[in-house]
């Protein structure tokens, strides 16, 4: 059985050789870098309705787009 998910869970990630600080919350999730205070947040909302996934695909075609 889960256990449920009701206060922030907080990991530290290394991607890259960069330390990365991620927060699992009831709210959603948050990936910050070591040392700083602004990162990126997702909410479930986005994560579950496929809205990051759409997002993330918006970008890389437009980022095709420039290179032409």
């Amino acid at each position: 059985m889960a256990t449920k998910l009701d206060k922030p869970i907080k990991r530290e990630l290394d991607h890259a050789g960069k330390l990365y600080t991620v927060t699992i919350a009831p709210e959603g999730i948050k990936v910050v870098e070591k040392g700083k205070r602004k990162g990126q947040e997702l909410p479930w909302s986005a994560i579950i309705s496929g809205d990051a996934s759409l997002t993330q695909d918006l970008k890389i075609s437009l980022d095709a787009l420039a290179l032409e």
